[in-house]
């Protein structure tokens, strides 16, 4: 057995020079200087070994694959033989590879963790721990410089890759043993006022997020509840005897702002691990946690978040970002109530990104193929239906569409800004409104949202293309994608409507009118042929058109 013990180790030692090397093949030096944020790149390792396999990774594997080792059917560690004979050589043999690798390559901290097959189970160890103190001081002084430089001072927009390390570092807990609630809240919300209006708004939400449940996750629910489910679907079960320590009771706080956050900002699968957060704070005590469940935040006055009357019943919760509508008799005033309300709570400051929760005898739909078939789509066609209240959804409208915040009982393709709905439907109606979706389209995040395609379709087949639509046009199709099938270029055979063209892309950047003569005609090749055939007004239109794809935009004056 004693040469047998002897090739496991080596086998184990053999993993961690291919991890060494793997690790060192990177310019380390050069990764850490894109933010002062950052003090190292490796602060964890894993070696499992499982079936006579070994394997040393940042992360997790599962090593119960068949096929291993020759022999490894009868070799069968121990705890013992883990604990007290692998852990020792294997941490001094890791901590001699740390001291090769240049400082830029491992964090301020660095776990070594094993986990180990053995008879009778799996042996769970850590290995090594090292603390590099300098390194963490150097650390916890560049954070502290970072949030007074800024963000308590700060006016603009920070970078996303800033609020990756942010977000991690003041949840570790080997930075700051006593984490600060109120602190890290308010540099969580303050990285979302700098960054509101800019296209990396979700992705830094989603950075805090993330971040916040892996704590959550990973530190605070194990304190005080098992997990009866799997990784993937966890079920919790408060530990007997389970209470908060004196020192912990600000930490429920920083529970239910995780939740909210994923309530409000993730996609609808995420929202059963913010409600489970609630409800474990709920069953230590908090009863902010149950409050909110039941009521909202209560940063919005009480008598703008409930009407209760003979048309409507309207309800809003800011936690969860939901408005529930009950629409107790179908007409032009019952949801003319409706959207007063909803125009009340947006602009008191009811988050943007929200969904409506619509209970109604009529089921209609907008006239635009590819929406989602959601409660707050139905809504705003049933009202539609009422001319009356197309004033309403304008202001409506006016109040809810926000670059880079979204309906949340939307995902994908299907994704829509708030006031999608109201504005599609009402460019519909008349030229009225046709202001309204020109304005709309400018605040198009036209990267993460495909819908405007659907709409820019249904608009030039309800309207067609003429004098008065085209303008209107033109800046739909500026913010739609190169996947919009238009199908129109016979229209502009008419050479009047050809000149109206020529016109409106005159002042567009060459990108731009490249753009729009791609979504016509497939291309400047393909409009090339039709100019070197074209004779008269014709040819000097679209050689017009051909130019202002080659040049930038023009000149005011």
């Amino acid at each position: 057995m004693d040469q047998t013990f002897e090739a496991i180790i080596d086998d184990m030692k053999q993993e961690i020079d291919n991890w060494i090397a793997l690790i060192s093949d990177i310019d380390a030096e050069k990764i850490v200087k894109r933010t002062s944020l950052q003090a190292g790149i490796h602060g964890y390792a894993l070696l499992e070994y499982a079936n006579g396999k070994v394997k040393v990774t940042d992360h997790g594997l599962d090593l119960t694959i068949s096929g291993s080792r020759k022999g490894s059917s009868q070799e069968q560690l121990t705890e013992e033989q883990v604990r007290e004979r692998i852990v020792p050589e294997l941490a001094q043999y890791m901590q001699h590879k740390l001291d090769t690798l240049p400082t830029a390559a491992m964090d301020y901290r660095f776990l070594f963790e094993g986990r180990f097959q053995v008879s009778g189970g799996t042996a769970h160890v850590r290995i090594l721990e090292v603390v590099d103190e300098t390194k963490k001081q150097w650390l916890l002084d560049r954070i502290s410089r970072y949030i007074s430089d800024k963000l308590d001072d700060g006016k603009y927009p920070t970078k996303p890759l800033e609020t990756f390390f942010l977000a991690r570092h003041l949840l570790d807990e080997g930075l700051f043993p006593v984490l600060d609630s109120g602190r890290i809240i308010r540099v969580f919300d303050k990285l979302q006022e700098l960054n509101r209006g800019n296209k990396h708004l979700s992705e830094h939400r989603n950075t805090l997020t993330v971040a916040l449940r892996n704590w959550v996750e990973a530190q605070w629910l194990p304190r005080y509840f098992e997990n009866t489910g799997t990784e993937w679907q966890r079920e919790y079960r408060k530990k007997d005897g389970a209470k908060l320590d004196i020192t912990e009771q600000s930490y429920i706080e920083l529970v239910i702002y995780a939740a909210i956050c994923i309530l409000r900002y993730e996609p609808s699968y995420s929202r059963s691990a913010g409600l489970t957060f609630l409800n474990c704070a709920t069953q230590l005590g908090s009863a902010e946690a149950e409050r909110l469940t039941k009521q909202g935040s209560g940063a919005l006055p009480e008598e703008t978040t409930w009407l209760r009357g003979e048309l409507a019943d309207c309800s809003a919760n800011d936690v969860f970002a939901e408005v529930s509508i009950h629409m107790k008799q179908e007409s032009a005033e019952g949801y003319a109530q409706a959207l007063r309300f909803l125009i009340g709570l947006l602009k008191l400051g009811f988050p943007k990104s929200y969904q409506i929760k619509l209970k109604s005898a009529v089921k209609q739909w907008l006239p635009v193929k590819g929406l989602a078939k959601s409660g707050t789509h139905r809504f705003f066609a049933n009202a539609l239906e009422y001319p009356e209240v197309h004033p309403l959804l304008e202001e409506y409208a006016m109040a809810a569409m926000e670059t880079f915040e979204w309906y949340t009982d939307t995902e994908g393709e299907k994704s829509c800004m708030p006031g999608s709905y109201a504005v599609f439907g009402l460019g519909l109606t008349g030229l009225l409104y046709f202001p309204l979706v020109r304005q709309y389209m400018e605040k198009v995040d036209a990267e993460h949202q495909l819908v405007q395609d659907r709409f820019t379709s249904a608009f030039a087949e309800h309207y067609g293309i003429n004098e008065q639509t085209l303008p209107t046009l033109v800046t739909c199709m500026l913010y739609s994608s190169d996947s919009l099938k238009l199908k129109c270029s016979g229209a502009f055979e008419d050479e009047e409507l050809l000149k109206l063209l020529v016109n409106e892309v005159s002042g567009l950047a060459d990108y731009q009118a490249e753009h729009i003569v791609y979504l016509i005609w497939g291309g400047t090749d393909k409009l090339q042929k039709l100019a070197g055939k074209a004779v008269g007004d014709k040819k000097l239109y679209l050689d017009g058109l051909i130019e202002a794809t080659k040049r930038g935009p023009k000149a005011n004056g």
